[in-house]
């Protein structure tokens, strides 16, 4: 399939495939853009202007917070919003969702180019928008975008993103797990004028609210991002008033060009090269059990960064996003790790990198794919691992290395989409928002934070019970965090927790499933450290539950509620949950950092003992820790344990590749990972000099232009080696995954781990130019 970049737009149209705004927008010349700027704005007035912008984009998002009295703003945060300057560059993200700002400038780019002629862009006017192909996650994220004029030219664009509780298709909440084309889903906007003179057009407000089961929630919400962009509009206008238009801009190019000379001189401190990743989305459609392969690549050249997707599985069933979607996940980890310093402005750095995505794949679908389910499996896997890409390359940067942050939990967000008449009589749906509780990975130096959110979501909270079970017929019996749910390693990823329910105050839930990462953990570590758990679905049809409430016991795990155990499909539609049945949710947990066998004794024995965060049985297996029958860490045995470990490693066998075992003792040249490095070896011949090695006993792997890995100890496991929570994948899909192991073969250390299915061959992961 060919490759699209933003320069090489055919078929990128926002008709057939996402819209790719060129280089060069072509506006009509009806519309006057402001482009006077001041170049010498002083310190204190920048930074007094540059804070006053941070905090009505904060204000903006608060606005809808308060006004639209949803669940999915209030709890989830399922929204952000944003300002950009004139022709469409980003000024600052809001600290929300975070990639419902990343697709945001294609919105109004596209406005730019197809509205500013006819109807034409006023003071006054609002866009409504939905179309992914344009620039949306999915239907169900409508965004609602507002043109600043000053003085009859427009000034900048404040816009916001909320998620709608339903917008129509095929299933109610609009997440149509079953559908096979956007067709089968909720209504498609391309931007449309819904403000026109600061009056709403009832003619489109119709026709937008009539798609809709739940017609009065939407319109409440549309009028809490009019009141958010009306807010953010005003303030933005006294900005203007007070300090005047040119200073106001010249911040606006400031903040960009800081943005931009803030990353260029990252980008100076890191080397050249190509970082991968490879990792899997299972169940595309109700019924399937294939495996559907997502692969990610990031090339640094010079200043430039590339992401692409070739390789990644064919566009199918409902589980696919738009390029916009794809784009817009990969912003975020950009914005997290590499612009974390400006503040959610990303805008300049976007100057440097290119999204080279090939179309008619799972995460830049073709139009009509269906693209409902996006935000929940193909842009949630298309985020995280950009994480991994990222923080590999940026470890070639002794300073840098501080801001690596493995995977975190909710990789995959394991959605029950539940719906019916709740206590008041009332008919509802919604999904459970819990797995926004997520978990934070594990990073280059420190521990996970163990239900510490979404990293996409960098304010997200976990709803309290009692405000779910206000809201909605639900009875909880418990939440918690789960032991082992975080990835082993060096550095523990953080846990995270499973949600217990019954239905209350209501005769029945009618449910529907729709996750991925059940079988295959999508969490993974990195530089040795171990994947977190998988999602699990457990489900207790005709419990006992009446029977403990009437003996005043109250259950803390499901396992230990009596009744016959269901197990639940991926994709499973219109089941019935009864007030006597017992469902819970877990959501992964967040993957770990180096080799397990490193990690401190003591810190594993408090984990055991105290943090409650890792079993016995891990810390020996896993970790070789020794745990005295008084529970106390038995140090010598612990130290032969792992001593034994390592030789058994250095066992395995090696590739044909693989070099003579010997050490090498030239000059250091690079260090790529924690476990891997680049030496020079002055006798080999010419192009084999740069050589791959152990970080801790410099034992050759190989010549720089070959996949480290062969020249590695391998060890090829079960799934389930990897977390002690990862259970039969038979359950779910056919394909057999595999936990590959590759070990030093001269001190034993685990240079790095790979999850795959069993017929794919060794991921290149690290290709770097020194």
């Amino acid at each position: 399939m060919a490759q699209s970049t933003s320069t090489q737009r055919r078929g990128f149209d926002a008709i057939k495939g996402g819209y790719i705004p060129p280089e060069k927008l072509t506006i009509s010349p009806k519309l006057k853009l402001h482009r006077k700027a001041s170049s010498k704005v002083d310190p204190i007035t920048y930074e007094v202007v540059r804070h006053s912008l941070w905090n009505i984009n904060e204000e903006h998002g608060a606005t809808i917070q308060r006004l639209s009295g949803s669940p999915v703003a209030m709890y989830a945060l399922d929204l952000n919003p944003s300002i950009l300057t004139e022709d469409g560059e980003f000024v600052f993200f809001g600290p929300y969702m975070q990639y419902m700002s990343g697709v945001t400038d294609t919105q109004v780019k596209w406005i730019l180019e197809n509205r500013s002629d006819n109807p034409g862009i006023r003071d006054g006017d609002m866009f409504l928008a939905n179309d992914p192909w344009v620039g949306a996650a999915h239907q169900q994220d409508v965004m609602l975008i507002c043109p600043v004029f000053h003085e009859g030219e427009l000034f900048c664009w404040v816009t916001n993103c909320l998620h709608q509780y339903d917008i129509g298709g095929i299933t109610p909440s609009s997440f149509c797990l079953a559908a096979e084309n956007a067709y089968e889903e909720g209504i498609l906007l391309p931007p449309v004028k819904i403000i026109e003179g600061g009056e709403i057009r009832r003619d489109i407000e119709e026709l937008y609210l009539r798609a809709s089961r739940k017609p009065e929630a939407v319109a409440l919400d549309f009028r809490a991002q009019l009141a958010g962009n009306n807010t953010a509009k005003a303030r933005v206008e006294a900005l203007l008033k007070r300090y005047g238009a040119e200073v106001v801009k010249g911040v606006m190019r400031k903040i960009l060009n800081d943005g931009e000379h803030a990353f260029l001189e990252k980008m100076k401190r890191l080397p050249d090269g190509v970082w991968r990743d490879r990792t899997y989305v299972e169940c595309c459609r109700p019924g399937d059990r294939r495996s559907h392969r997502v692969m990610l690549s990031l090339e640094k050249k010079g200043d430039q960064l590339i992401f692409r997707n070739e390789g990644t599985a064919e566009q199918d069933g409902a589980m696919n996003a738009t390029f916009s979607g794809w784009r817009g996940s990969i912003m975020v980890a950009l914005n997290q790790l590499l612009c974390w310093d400006q503040y959610f402005a990303i805008g300049g750095a976007l100057r440097h990198v290119t999204y080279d995505a090939t179309p008619g794949t799972m995460n830049c679908a073709n139009f009509p794919a269906s693209v409902s389910t996006a935000p929940v499996q193909a842009m949630e896997i298309s985020l995280y691992p950009t994480y991994n890409v990222l923080s590999k390359m940026i470890f070639g940067d002794e300073k840098m290395r501080q801001d690596i942050m493995c995977i975190g939990g909710t990789s995959q967000w394991p959605a029950t989409i539940f719906r019916g008449t709740d206590q008041w009589g009332d008919p509802y749906g919604y999904l459970l928002v819990d797995p926004i509780g997520g978990a934070i990975g594990a990073f280059a130096g420190a521990d996970g934070i163990s239900t510490g959110g979404q990293s996409r979501t960098p304010i997200c909270k976990l709803p309290n019970i009692e405000h779910t079970e206000q809201t909605f017929p639900l009875l909880f019996l418990y939440r918690k965090e789960v032991i082992d749910s975080g990835g082993a390693g060096k550095f523990r990823g953080g846990m995270s927790a499973e949600s217990c329910f019954i239905p209350h105050g209501t005769t029945a839930v009618t449910h529907d499933t729709l996750s991925s990462g059940n079988a295959i953990p999508t969490s993974t570590g990195m530089m040795g450290g171990y994947p977190a758990s998988v999602n699990i679905y457990k489900f207790q049809r005709d419990s006992d539950i009446d029977q403990m409430f009437k003996n005043s016991t109250l259950p803390s795990d499901i396992d230990e509620v009596g009744g016959r155990e269901e197990t639940l499909g991926l994709r499973q539609q219109n089941f019935t949950q009864n007030p006597r049945d017992v469902y819970s949710v877990t959501w992964t947990g967040g993957g770990g950092f180096g080799d397990p066998l490193e990690r401190d004794p003591t810190k594993v024995a408090f984990d055991v003992t105290e943090n409650m965060a890792v079993s016995a049985e891990a810390a020996h297996q896993i970790y070789g820790v020794v745990m005295a029958a008084d529970g106390s860490l038995d140090a010598p045995a612990t130290e032969q344990l792992r001593s034994q470990r390592r030789l058994e490693r250095q066992q395995h066998p090696r590739s044909a590749q693989a070099p003579a075992l010997r050490q090498l003792d030239g000059k250091l040249l690079r260090e790529a990972t924690a476990n891997l490095c680049v030496r020079l070896d002055p006798k080999a011949p010419i192009k084999e000099r740069k050589r791959w090695c152990c970080m801790a006993c410099a034992t050759d792997l190989g010549p720089l232009q070959q996949n480290y890995k062969l020249g590695c100890a391998m060890e090829t496991l079960p799934i389930t080696a990897s977390n002690p929570l990862i259970g039969d994948y038979r359950r779910y899909i056919n394909d057999e995954p595999v936990f590959r192991q590759f070990f030093c073969p001269g001190c034993g250390r685990l240079i790095e781990n790979e999850i795959a299915l069993a017929g794919d061959e060794l991921l290149c992961d690290i290709q770097i130019k020194v």
